[in-house]
């Protein structure tokens, strides 16, 4: 998978509705929709996409939209 369909991706699982805003640099914790119920979509999207568990370190750590791409495809 190629980071612009990670991004889309990734956006439609924690509902971003403004998809053409983000870049691999977007900090995900900025966002708007960034909350706790994001958390638990986003560990869900990765379970059902790559078949990895995320862990809450995991999404702590990781800081930008680029970052948890690298998570995804390692």
């Amino acid at each position: 998978m190629e980071i612009k369909e990670f991004i889309e991706k990734f956006a439609e699982s924690i509902e971003v509705s403004d998809v053409e805003t983000l870049t691999p640099e977007t900090n995900f914790h900025d966002l708007n929709e960034w909350g706790s119920m994001a958390v638990l979509m986003l560990i869900a999207f990765f379970d059902e996409t790559f078949d990895k568990e995320l862990t809450t370190a995991d999404i702590w750590q990781a800081k930008t939209i680029q970052d948890l791409y690298n998570v995804a495809i390692s």
